[in-house]
């Protein structure tokens, strides 16, 4: 075990707020998912203390809004660097609190650091347009142009499931558009959030400028969405949270990124050995703990036995254990309490037509990967989000048939279609529902700055750093008249 492994086990963790380390008086106790063992003190914010952080973020926003781009660009390269020095280390407080894969926390890593390059790179191409004042007739003489200036307190509310590179998605563009941040880190993983922020107060980020609040989501998170210091919520996890807070919010500003289900569609022309890996990687890395994890699979009916088969096969070869471990592939959900909730899912597909091709049982306490076949759209494993390592696979007779299945659905954020016919492929990413269409790979596909988001219950505006720091910056008019 390293050091730092050590001193995280030991560690009481504080909030930061205003620069500094600040004491609760309740802490609760953080345990590995995967082991068990207690490897931290996480502090208990009260609703004082989080009003605190706001009131730090508040009186913080005429120093952001005044720094300039060039000087906001090099605080996030600063990160860049640091977080370059620090990889190992912050792979395994991810590994550690999350029982993520190491292999998948490093990984993460390596897309937060590039999250961050985008932030600084974005925080020097912000701006707006002019305007041809004199395309009407009350224009002549006049001039124009636009403004985005930031939008000012952030409040951010990031999941467990990514909790360095969500994290990133949400202070990057955030701090490149010149706001400030109330950020509060999911209960279960708190420390990548606390680590990150220590790295932006050696990268130079002014004090008050990104707060971290730990402790309960019904305390912390409603005095965040309630206060009207708070201009914007983002925010990524279930949909009944995300509703929930865009009933609250008032006029704020909300960007919610809300899970799907989402689908990947097989044609018949596809030669399945070639994507194989994909689909697993789509199904179970992270133990299917990924808001665009592959849940469902319709599989055109000449190569349908042929992709279960190999498919099947090749989960059951994945190696199941300790997070810590290189080799393994999938570890432990994030709590007993969901391990159990997919095992119940599971069990409801017994009593149908569905067949369990693979896994759908615990080993050691981690759920195996699990294939079922032939489910029903009225199962939870199939109209719900199961956010675990379970995946359906369904035949269809064409890739039609296959849209009308995967947009018969709450969710809509990305679908995959896998086809070598171009017609097919212009049908599908005109008809598919959803927030992305990813032709020739899983919908898991993501890079960092490309718009990301969804429609139905998988949320409201985008991420990418791009596309969010438009959604953290307000447009302003200018108007000159010259005559």
């Amino acid at each position: 075990m390293s050091n730092l492994a050590n001193e995280v086990k030991v560690a009481k963790q504080f909030l930061m707020i205003n620069g500094e380390k600040v004491e609760t008086t309740k802490y609760a106790p953080l345990y590995s998912p995967y082991s068990g063992e207690e490897i931290a003190q996480i502090a208990m914010a009260d609703k004082e203390l989080t009003v605190q952080a706001i009131t730090a973020a508040y009186n913080a926003r005429g120093i952001m809004a005044k720094m300039p781009a060039y000087q906001r660009a090099e605080i996030l390269e600063n990160v860049v660097a640091l977080l370059k020095e620090k990889a190992d280390q912050a792979a395994e407080v991810i590994s550690r609190e999350s029982a993520k894969p190491i292999m998948f926390a490093k990984a993460e890593v390596a897309r937060t650091i590039e999250t961050y390059k985008f932030a600084a790179e974005e925080a020097k191409r912000i701006h707006g347009e002019t305007i041809p004042f004199d395309a009407a007739v009350g224009g002549v003489g006049r001039i124009g142009y636009t403004l985005r200036e930031p939008i000012g307190v952030i409040g951010a509310i990031t999941p467990f499931n990514f909790p360095m590179n969500l994290v990133a998605h949400k202070v990057g563009p955030a701090i490149a558009a010149g706001n400030t941040l109330v950020l509060k880190p999911a209960s279960q993983t708190p420390l990548s959030a606390l680590f990150i922020a220590e790295i932006f107060e050696e990268a130079g980020l002014p004090a008050g400028v990104l707060n971290v609040v730990t402790g309960p989501g019904g305390i912390v998170g409603e005095v965040i969405v309630e206060d009207d210091r708070v201009s914007m919520v983002t925010f990524t996890g279930s949909p009944s949270v995300g509703i929930g807070i865009r009933n609250k919010a008032g006029l704020k500003k909300t960007t919610l990124e809300l899970g799907s289900n989402s689908a990947l569609i097989i044609d018949k022309d596809i030669d399945i050995d070639q994507i194989i890996d994909r689909c697993i990687m789509g199904a179970f890395s992270n133990q299917g703990q990924v808001c665009i994890s592959l849940q469902r699979v319709y599989a055109h009916e000449d190569v349908y036995d042929e992709f279960v088969a190999k498919f099947t096969e090749a989960a059951k070869k994945l190696k199941i254990g300790d997070p810590l471990d290189p080799d393994t592939y999938i570890s432990a959900l994030i709590s007993k309490g969901e391990a159990e909730r997919v095992l119940g899912w599971i069990e409801e597909t017994k009593g149908s037509a569905a067949t369990i091709a693979a896994g759908g049982k615990l080993h050691d306490g981690v759920l195996e990967p699990t294939i079922i076949t032939d489910a029903d759209h009225s199962l939870k494993v199939s109209c719900q989000e199961a956010f675990a390592p379970v995946v359906v696979v369904n035949k269809v007779s064409s890739v039609e048939e296959a849209i009308e299945q995967v947009n018969d659905s709450r969710f809509g954020l990305q679908a995959g279609i896998y086809t070598n016919n171009v017609k097919n492929a212009l049908y599908a990413s005109k008809e598919l529902h959803v927030g992305g269409v990813i032709i020739n790979d899983v919908p898991t596909y993501r890079v960092d700055q490309m718009p990301y988001g969804g429609v139905k219950e998988s949320g409201t505006g985008r991420e990418g750093i791009k596309y969010a720091v438009e959604e953290m910056t307000e447009m302003k008019l200018v108007v000159w008249n010259q005559s």
